[in-house]
This record gives structure tokens, sequence and C-alpha cells, in this order.
């Protein structure tokens, strides 16, 4: 026996020394076998992502896994669940949401699976801080499971974060009518109650500031309007409040305003010099102030531009345009409202413009010869 044996050893030995040899090439490369072989199912360490290339056993056995011609809604709706349970276990909450909703699309009409899902992928949006989201599914598993008191705790919290107060109250008072003693929802109650009254405080505070507001803004038109000051783009007694918006950045938030102590029109005005090609920016001219002091306040001091120390207030006269582009000069000790009550004068954007040039100069020459 011992002989046969050894001899049929020794025949399949020649048989295979006899065998010819070719180079294998079906395998793994040498130089990749690791990458490759962590993309087969049987030894990869994580779920591909959307976009990879999935290796075409993983592909087959997705397709077995849910392939609604092979499984029931209930069983789809399962595989669903753990895929996501996977993901939101590795904290893949993305991916958890993606797989939940798969699950819940399968309409399964097992109550616990459906309010599982539901509940689960409120969880991933909570993670994610779509408090939003997370309220809606909890709300929708509450319409399938009314007792679920995972979900419920949830949505008080998430109604807390969307400052839907009320809402939070309303939750808080469904658990603690389960249990009175639940420190945690107390406290969720109490601040919900205390946060409530703040935003009805600030509400009421808002509508009063915003009362406020329309009536200056009403009064500040009634002003410009009784005034007779014509502003590009109204018509008589029609103004709207866009059209006193400045157009220059360095004017963005100086608008024309209203002193209600003094009733006057405090005005963004506009200095610009041809010469230099440059503009003073003046935030606040009040109505009753001749131009000769406002000049002063400008030429306090000598522009750095000025090189030649020319601008003195003595020196300068002021003109404006008209809208046939007829230059007019001012009488500077004239004041802002004695000028635009012109006729001749046309406020644009909100915002009186003025040009200024040396007396008896080239430029003033070149300005009115036009």
């Amino acid at each position: 026996m011992d002989e046969l044996a050894q001899k049929l050893d020794a025949d399949l030995d020649e048989f295979i020394n006899n065998l010819p040899r070719r180079k294998y090439e079906d395998g793994w490369p040498e130089d990749s076998w690791e990458e490759e072989m962590f993309k087969h199912p049987f030894f990869m360490k994580k779920s591909p992502q959307p976009g990879e290339d999935l290796h075409p056993l993983y592909e087959g056995l997705q397709k077995l896994k849910y392939d609604p011609e092979e499984n029931e809604p209930h069983e789809l709706a399962i595989a669903y669940k753990e895929d996501g349970n996977f993901n939101f276990k590795h904290k893949n909450y993305r991916l958890a949401i993606v797989a939940y909703t798969e699950g819940i699309k399968q309409k399964c009409g097992d109550v616990e699976i459906e309010a599982s899902l539901l509940n689960n992928r409120s969880a991933a949006h909570w993670f994610l801080n779509n408090y939003r989201s997370c309220l809606r599914d909890c709300v929708l598993a509450l319409k399938i499971k009314p007792d679920y008191d995972k979900v419920i705790s949830r949505a008080a919290n998430c109604a807390y974060y969307l400052k839907q107060y009320e809402k939070a109250i309303q939750f808080c008072d469904k658990l603690l009518d389960k249990n009175k003693d639940d420190k945690i929802i107390l406290e969720l109650r109490k601040n919900s109650i205390s946060q409530a009254k703040l935003a009805e405080r600030n509400e009421r505070k808002n509508k009063l500031e915003t009362k406020r507001k329309k009536q200056l803004e009403d009064k500040l038109i009634k002003e410009i309007v009784e005034r007779g000051y014509i502003i590009e783009g109204g018509s008589s007694g029609n103004i709207h409040l866009s059209l006193l918006e400045p157009c220059f950045p360095q004017l963005a938030n100086c608008r024309v305003s209203l002193d209600t102590d003094s009733n006057l029109l405090i005005w963004p005005v506009v200095f610009v010099y041809p010469e230099y090609k440059i503009m003073d920016y003046i935030q606040q001219f009040p109505e009753d102030v001749c131009f000769y002091e406002q000049l002063k306040i400008v030429f306090e001091t000598f522009p750095e531009w000025d090189k030649n120390h020319e601008y003195t207030v003595e020196a300068l006269n002021v003109y404006f345009e008209t809208e046939g582009q007829k230059i007019i000069k001012i009488d500077l000790q004239k004041t802002l409202s004695e000028i635009l009550h012109s006729s001749r004068y046309v406020i644009r954007a909100g915002t009186p413009s003025f040009i200024i040039v040396v007396q008896n100069s080239a430029v003033e020459r070149k300005l009115l010869e036009g």
C-alpha cells in the first residue's frame, strides 16, 4: 500500500513538473496588489464613496441586495436602514441620509420600520445642523408613531434652535405628561418660555421702531415737498425715498435727514473742483447755512492738492449746472435752502452738487464758455 502511495505521489510530481511554464498574468500587479486587494468586497475596509468606480463583484452584490425584483419592499427598507446605520455609526451623515431616504421610498407599510427610518434620518440631519429638515422628519415620524419619545425630544430641541418657541413648549409638554420630573426637558421648556417672551418683546420694539421710522420718512418727504425742492425723477407732491439715496459711495449712509428739533433738512453735498478733477463730499450741510460759512470750514486750511494756495474763500466762485447744462453762479451769502429753492436747481440722486473754481482763472473762463 505504501509503495502504491509513493508511486502515485511520484507520478503527480512528474505531471506537475512537465506542465508548460507560463507567466501568471491574471492576478494583482506586484506594485499595487495591496490597493487592488482593498477594492475587493471581501477585503475592503470602507464603503466606496459616491463617484468611485465599483468592483464588479461589489456591484453585483449591490444589485442582488437592492434589486426590487429579488426583494420585497420590507426587505429593501431594512437593507437601506442597515446601510444608513453603518454610515451613521461612521459619521458619514450625508450618506446615511441618502440610505434612509431610499428606505423611506420603499413604503414598506411597517409602522416601526418607517418611523425608525424617519427618526434615523432626522438624527443625521441633527448632526449636520439641518434643524429645519430634522424637525420636518420628526413631525412625519410622529404622524406614524405619536408616542415616539426620542423623536419628540429631538423635535423640541429643533424647534428651540429654529426659534419656534411655542412648538418647543408643546413638544416639551408631551414629554412632561409622561415624566414631569425630567430635568432636561424642564430646563428646555423654561428656556423656551423665556426666549418666547424675549422674542415677543423684541417684535413689539421692532414694530414701534418701524412705525417711528416710517413717520420720520413721511415727514421728511412732506418737508421736501412743502419747500418746493425739485427732485430728479419725482413729480409734484410725489417723491419716493429711493430718489434721495446718494449715488456716491462716500455718502452711502448720508441720505438727507430731518432735524426734528429745528425742523431743518440736513443734506449731503458734493463740491466739484474741475481744475484738479477731484471732489469734496460734505456729509452734513444744514439748509440754513450760507455757502460762505460752509466754504470757510472746508478751506480752513489749504488742501493738499492746492500747491499754489489759490483756494481761499474770498478768491472762489461757486456755480451749479441746470438741466439744460447752463452754468449759474450763486451768491455765497445765500443759504443752501435759498439756492435749492431756485426753479432751475434740480437735486439729482438726493445730493446737491456745486462747481468751485478760482475767480478769473482759465478754468473758470473755460467753464463759462461751455
